[in-house]
């Protein structure tokens, strides 16, 4: 069954979707209803796609095939090239999923199989998601580890020459927790090598890629990235275009909408990026609070024991520190606003916030002690030494310029609100969830210059119609929208006079 390609402008994200005609030539109407996806095939190269029936014959014609956009660019072929089609066969992997949905234990092959086939976009959506639930119920430590190797091994693997390749990481779930856009510069200045690869916004309103693009091009390749590092010691990039782990990526974006989040998919996720980078020696930040991804100690513990376990199995050296997690780091929320605080913190301007600048330090130094030529307990000191002195922001700078500077930043969004506080007392605590969702309403990060300026922290007194923040926003739609939300529930609770008011309803 031959038939010539045509381009459909059309995003489907992860999903390869082919389109054909409802009188196609190569198939006859009736045989549309018997599979539900193709394999398309060209000189030994090949993709699986979900398929859709088009009844507007000016899109697609009887003897062409539609591509969306991630279909055509993985296919990899000009628009017109003749494809062969055929019914795809399910992958065998699948009969592994469902022993897995069964209960049982998969060994490695197996696991490897389901994660070569995912990689290689033959599961659809509702199939990775048939493997990630099974997974939440219940994943062996053998499983973890298989599941931690494999994914680190689907994609490229980066080998550095360095004696030690240092890196962090923190689980996330913090609005303003920018910290490694302040901790790389510090512990390249220190001269130790620290590639940092990050990843954009999937459900918060800015990534470290995403802010980071503010000031540079995020987007190198595997060359481009390793002369980066070379001249400056770090950088900071997009790890989705240098192909480390890619099954995460994909993994990543079906947990988000399902809100699955487990302790042994969470290790996996992180520790094969990891791993695939040429990382030796890794602090994990994990913040506890009441909104944060752990919400208690002993979730932490467990956690933290996790990682120890898989790092010692792959021959990673690991250091987890539990932080604060109990209200936003910094001011700013959102690309711009994020980027305006990293750079405020590196100049060591007095308006700075003073906890995403503490909280970088103790982040720094745990980094820079991994150098055996650091005593221990002196970490902190060499890493407020880099940042006083300016070194920090030399190398930052010159990690800008390396990895090609942006265009001048855009200001912050036009449309302006401040949300008040509804009675006299003083915050008790702020909602990191909700403030992350009104965000990403008022437009952020699509909307670079979108996002939220905290006001007021844990612990400050405010008085009635007083501002909490302040709300950016582009576009009147996002801007009503966030307005409204947070009229609704503003994320912050305060206590005093009256007791509890004004708090996230």
């Amino acid at each position: 069954m031959m038939l010539r390609t045509r381009r459909i402008p059309l995003d489907t994200l992860r999903e390869n979707v082919a389109v054909l005609a409802s009188n196609c030539a190569a198939l006859r109407p009736e045989a549309f209803q018997a599979f539900k996806r193709l394999e398309i095939q060209h000189d030994g190269r090949s993709i699986v796609a979900s398929l859709d029936i088009c009844h507007d014959h000016s899109m697609v014609g009887p003897d062409e095939i539609g591509l969306t956009e991630p279909a055509f660019r993985r296919m990899g072929l000009p628009e017109g090239s003749t494809v062969t089609i055929a019914p795809a066969r399910s992958p065998q992997s699948l009969d592994y999923v469902r022993t897995k949905i069964g209960g049982e234990t998969l060994n490695r092959h197996q696991i490897e199989a389901i994660i070569h086939d995912i990689v290689g976009y033959r599961y659809s959506d509702m199939e990775i998601a048939a493997f990630l639930v099974a997974c939440a119920g219940f994943l062996s430590t053998d499983e973890l580890l298989d599941l931690t190797r494999a994914m680190a091994s689907a994609g490229n693997s980066l080998v550095w020459d360095a004696p030690m390749v240092v890196d962090k990481h923190c689980i996330g779930g913090i609005p303003g927790n920018r910290t490694s856009m302040i901790v790389v510069p510090i512990v390249a200045a220190h001269g130790l090598t620290i590639p940092k690869t990050s990843s954009r916004a999937i459900t918060s309103p800015a990534g470290t890629a995403d802010t980071m693009e503010i000031l540079a091009r995020v987007d190198l390749t595997t060359e481009e990235m390793r002369a980066v590092v070379g001249e400056c010691n770090g950088c900071l990039v997009w790890g989705g275009h240098v192909n480390l782990s890619p099954a995460d990526d994909i993994l990543i974006g079906v947990e988000r909408p399902l809100n699955l989040d487990t302790r042994e998919q969470m290790v996996a996720s992180i520790m094969s990026k990891k791993k695939s980078a040429g990382s030796t020696h890794l602090v994990v930040d994990i913040p506890l609070g009441p909104t944060a991804k752990v919400r208690d100690a002993g979730e932490a513990m467990r956690l933290r024991k996790l990682f120890e376990f898989v790092a010692d199995r792959i021959g990673l050296h690991v250091e987890v520190m539990v932080t604060d997690g109990a209200q936003p780091v910094g001011r700013g929320i959102g690309p711009v606003l994020e980027a305006r605080d990293v750079m405020a913190v590196l100049a060591n301007d007095a308006a700075a916030p003073a906890d995403l600048r503490e909280k970088s330090l103790r982040l720094a130094a745990r980094v820079i002690e991994s150098d055996a030529a650091v005593r221990g307990g002196t970490g902190y000191d060499r890493a407020r030494e880099l940042l006083d002195s300016g070194a920090a922001m030399t190398v930052m700078q010159k990690i800008i310029a390396a990895q090609g500077r942006a265009p001048a930043a855009p200001p912050p969004g036009p449309l302006t609100a401040d949300v008040l506080a509804h009675a006299d007392g003083i915050v008790a605590s702020v909602d990191c969830l909700r403030i992350a969702q009104l965000a990403r309403l008022a437009g952020a990060p699509l909307d670079r210059g979108a996002g939220l300026d905290i006001l007021k922290r844990v612990g400050d007194k405010v008085e009635a119609g007083e501002p909490l923040y302040r709300i950016y926003s582009a576009g009147e739609s996002h801007f009503d929208f966030a307005v409204d939300a947070a009229e609704q529930a503003n994320g912050f609770a305060l206590a005093g006079l009256g007791g509890m008011s004004g708090g996230a309803r």
